[in-house]
C-alpha cells in the first residue's frame, strides 16, 4: 500500500514538472513573437529612414552640381555681351570669380540646414584620424569614412558645415579631371615656329627664372614669418620649407586673361611666344618643384634643419621627377602615333577621336600612378601628339580633337575660377593674417621682377634681337596667378601653415586677375606696345631701329637645329605620313628597310608638299622642296614647276632658317600647299601678296 503511494506521488510529481516545463515554453515562444514583430517593424522604418537620407543626399548632391552648371551658363551669356559690346577691362575667367563668389555668399550667409536631432559627439583618444570608422551601434556596426578636420568652436553647427562641404569638391578632382585638359591644351596648341624661335629664352625663364621666383619669395615670406613671430602674430608652426613651398606654388604663373587679350588685340607673336611659353613650361616647373621641397627630409628627429644630403637627394628627385614625366609624356605620344600609323583607324573617325582623347588623357594618370607628375607628362604629350600623331588622323578627326580639347579647356578654366570664388567663403578652414598677405603680396612682385630682369639683361647679351624695355615691363605685369596656383595651394591644407598659405592665395589670384588681367589694355597703351600686328608678319622682337627680321638663324638653338634635321629627315616618316619617305632620306643601301617602315601615303604622296606640321616645314625665296626625283617649287606669281634635282636627304641650314623664319605664308592650289616667295629686301607678306591671296 505504501508502494503505491509513492508511485503515484513520484508520477504526479513528474507531470507537474513537466506541465511547468511546457507552460514556460508556451510563454517563451509568446513573448519572441510579441517582440518579433517590433523587431521587424523597427528595422523596416530604419531602412526607410536610410532610403530617404540617401535619397536627400541624391537631389542635394544635383542641386550642388546644377549651381556650377547654371554658373558657367550665366558666364558664357555675360562674355557674350562683352565681346559684342568690345568690353577688355574684365576677362572671363575674372567674370567666373565674381559669380562664384556672389553664389559663396548666399552659400554661407543665406542658405542655413536645420540640424539634423540625430547627431551625437562622443570622444575618445586616438594617434591619428583614421580614414575609416567602424562604430558599434546597439549591436550594429556601421561604417564612416573621414570627411576633414572641424574647428573645436564649430562643432555645433556640424549640420550647416556639413551644407558648405557639399559644394567643396575633393582636390583630387583638380588634378585627375580638370587640370589634364587644360594643360594638354596648352601643348597640343603650341605655336612650335615661335616657340622654337625663342626656345633659349622661354627655357631660362620657366627654368632658371621659377627657380629664383621660388628662393626669393621663400626667402622674403620667411623673413615676413620671424617678423610675425617678434609681434605674436604666428598662431602655428610655419618653418623655412612652408616659405619656400610657399614660393613654389605662387610662382606658377597663369596670364589666361593678358594672352586673351593679347590674341584679340594681335600683339606681337613672339611676345605672345614668349609668355605663353613661359607660363606652359613654368607650371611642370612649380608642381616638381614644390614635390621636391616637400620631400626634403633631412636625417635626425628635426626634419627642418638644413642638410646638404638631404638638398642634393631633392635636387636629384627634381631631375628625375622630370626627365621621367617628360619621357613617359613623349613616349605615350609616340604610341599613340604608331597606332595611327600604322591601324586604319583613320577610317572610322569616332573611334580614331575616341583612342586619341583615351590615350592622351590617360598619360596623366599614368604618371601620377608611377610617382612621377602628371602636368609634366600630359604637356609633353600635348606637343608629341601635336607634331606626330595629328598628320595621322583624319582631317574630320583632326577638327575633333582641337574643338574637343578647346571645349574642355574653357570649361575646366571657368569652372576652377568660379569655384575660387566660391571657396572664399565656402572653405571651413581659411586663415588669413594681414602681416602675411601685405608680406605674400610684396613678395610675390619682388620674385617676379627677379625672375624677368636680370635674366632678360642676360639674355639681350647674346641674343641679335633684344627683349626691349618695355616688353619687360609688360612681362613683369602679365605675372598673373591662375588655376594652377589653387590647385596646388587647396591640395593640402591639412596645417596650420598649407591652411593660411591656400587662404592667401586665394587673394593673390583674385588681385592679379582683376587688376593685372583687367589693366592690360591700359598697359599696352602706357608702354607704347603696337597692337593691330598681323600675326602672319615677322617683326623684330623689340628692335631700336625698327627694322624687320630676315632670317632666325641667330635665334634658333644649334642643338634644336641638329634636332629639326633627324627629326624631319626619320621621325616624321616613321611616325607619320607626311615628310619625305624613307627611300628618300636613308641611305640605298637600306633600301629594303626603307621601303618596309615607309607608309603607302607617304609613296603615294611623294610627289607633292605633304605636310601638315606648317609651323615647321616653310620656306621663303624661290622655294623648292624634294621628294624622290620630284621637286616641288613656287615662283614670284605663286605658280609651281616640277623638276627632276634629286633630294638631298638633309635640310640645309639656310632651309631651316627660312623655314622657321616665315611659319604662315602658304597658298593652297589644287589641293597642294605651296609657300609664297619672300623677298629680302622688303618686309613679309607685301600688298601685292595680299592682293594674290584675295
Amino acid at each position: 500500500m505504501e508502494f503505491r503511494v509513492t508511485f503515484s506521488g513520484s508520477r504526479r510529481a513528474a507531470r507537474t514538472l513537466w506541465f511547468l516545463i511546457l507552460m514556460s515554453l508556451c510563454l517563451f515562444i509568446t513573448v519572441c513573437r510579441a517582440s518579433s514583430p517590433q523587431e521587424e517593424e523597427d528595422s523596416a522604418m530604419q531602412n526607410i529612414v536610410t532610403e530617404k537620407r540617401a535619397e536627400e543626399s541624391h537631389r542635394q548632391d544635383s542641386a550642388d552640381l546644377l549651381i556650377f552648371i547654371l554658373l558657367l551658363t550665366l558666364t558664357i551669356l555675360t562674355i557674350w555681351l562683352f565681346k559684342h559690346r568690345r568690353f577688355r577691362f574684365l576677362h572671363e575667367t575674372g567674370l567666373a570669380m565674381i559669380y562664384g563668389l556672389i553664389v559663396g555668399v548666399i552659400l554661407r550667409y543665406a542658405v542655413h540646414v536645420p540640424r539634423d536631432v540625430g547627431t551625437a559627439s562622443m570622444g575618445c583618444f586616438v594617434n591619428i584620424s583614421p580614414a575609416t570608422l567602424l562604430v558599434n551601434i546597439s549591436g550594429k556596426f556601421y561604417e564612416y569614412t573621414l570627411k576633414g578636420e572641424i574647428s573645436a568652436n564649430l562643432v555645433n553647427d556640424v549640420q550647416d558645415n556639413e551644407m558648405l562641404r557639399k559644394v567643396t569638391f575633393d582636390p583630387e578632382v583638380f588634378f585627375n579631371i580638370l587640370l589634364p585638359p587644360i594643360i594638354f591644351h596648352a601643348g597640343y596648341s603650341l605655336k612650335r615656329r615661335h616657340f622654337f624661335r625663342n626656345m633659349g629664352s622661354i627655357l631660362a625663364y620657366a627654368f632658371v627664372g621659377t627657380v629664383i621666383s621660388c628662393f626669393v619669395i621663400g626667402l622674403l615670406m620667411y623673413g615676413c614669418v620671424m617678423l610675425m613671430k617678434q609681434f605674436s602674430q604666428l598662431g602655428g608652426d610655419f618653418f623655412f620649407t612652408d616659405c619656400l613651398f610657399y614660393g613654389a606654388i605662387v610662382s606658377a604663373t597663369d596670364p589666361v586673361t593678358v594672352l586673351a587679350i593679347f590674341h584679340e588685340l594681335q600683339v606681337d607673336a613672339d611676345m605672345y611666344a614668349l609668355l605663353f611659353g613661359e607660363s606652359v613650361l613654368n607650371d611642370a616647373v612649380a608642381v616638381v618643384l614644390s614635390s621636391s621641397i616637400v620631400a626634403y627630409q633631412p636625417q635626425g628627429d628635426n626634419s627642418h634643419t638644413f642638410e646638404v644630403m638631404a638638398l642634393l637627394k631633392s635636387f636629384g628627385m627634381f631631375l628625375g621627377v622630370f626627365s621621367g614625366s617628360f619621357s613617359l609624356g613623349v613616349a605615350t605620344g609616340v604610341v599613340t602615333a604608331l597606332i595611327s600609323f600604322f591601324t586604319k583607324l583613320r577610317d572610322f573617325q569616332l573611334l580614331e577621336t575616341a583612342l586619341f582623347f583615351l590615350m592622351s588623357w590617360s598619360t596623366f594618370l599614368l604618371a601620377e600612378a608611377c610617382g612621377f607628375t602628371g602636368v609634366v607628362a600630359v604637356l609633353f604629350c600635348g606637343i608629341t601628339q601635336a607634331h606626330y600623331t595629328f598628320n595621322n588622323l583624319s582631317p574630320e578627326s583632326q577638327d575633333r580633337t582641337k574643338q574637343l580639347f578647346e571645349l574642355l579647356n574653357f570649361l575646366a578654366e571657368n569652372f576652377i575660377f568660379s569655384y575660387m570664388g566660391l571657396t572664399l567663403f565656402t572653405f571651413q578652414n581659411h586663415i588669413f593674417n594681414p602681416m602675411f598677405i601685405v608680406g605674400a603680396f610684396l613678395a610675390v612682385f619682388v620674385g617676379r621682377a627677379a625672375n624677368i630682369y636680370p635674366l632678360s639683361f642676360l639674355l639681350n647679351l647674346g641674343r641679335r634681337y633684344k627683349i626691349r624695355s618695355n616688353f619687360q615691363h609688360m612681362m613683369m605685369f602679365a605675372g598673373l596667378r591662375g588655376a594652377m596656383t589653387f590647385a596646388l595651394s587647396i591640395r593640402d591644407t591639412a596645417t596650420f601653415a598649407r591652411q593660411m598659405m591656400f587662404s592667401t592665395n586665394l587673394l593673390v589670384v583674385f588681385f592679379t586677375v582683376w587688376v593685372c588681367g583687367g589693366g592690360t589694355t591700359q598697359m599696352l597703351s602706357c608702354q607704347r606696345i603696337r597692337v593691330g600686328v598681323d600675326s602672319d608678319q615677322d617683326n623684330s622682337m623689340g628692335l631700336a631701329d625698327g627694322s624687320e627680321r630676315r632670317s632666325t638663324k641667330q635665334e634658333s638653338a644649334w642643338l634644336f637645329r641638329i634636332w629639326y634635321n633627324f627629326d624631319h629627315n626619320y621621325l616624321k616618316p616613321i611616325l607619320t605620313h607626311s615628310g619625305p619617305p624613307l627611300t628618300t632620306t636613308l641611305p640605298p643601301c637600306c633600301g629594303p628597310v626603307a621601303r618596309l617602315l615607309t607608309s603607302p601615303q607617304a609613296i603615294e604622296n611623294e610627289c607633292q608638299l605633304k605636310d601638315d606640321d606648317s609651323d615647321l616645314i616653310l620656306t621663303d625665296g624661290d622655294i623648292n622642296l624634294s621628294y624622290g626625283d620630284i621637286t616641288v617649287s613656287t615662283d614670284a606669281m605663286g605658280a609651281h614647276t616640277n623638276s627632276g634635282r634629286s633630294f638631298s636627304g638633309t635640310a640645309t641650314s639656310d632651309d631651316l632658317d627660312r623655314e622657321l623664319a616665315y611659319g604662315d605664308h602658304e597658298l593652297v592650289m589644287r589641293g597642294t600647299r605651296l609657300v609664297l616667295p619672300m623677298d629680302d629686301s622688303e618686309p613679309p607678306f607685301s600688298d601685292s601678296i595680299r592682293n594674290l591671296r584675295m
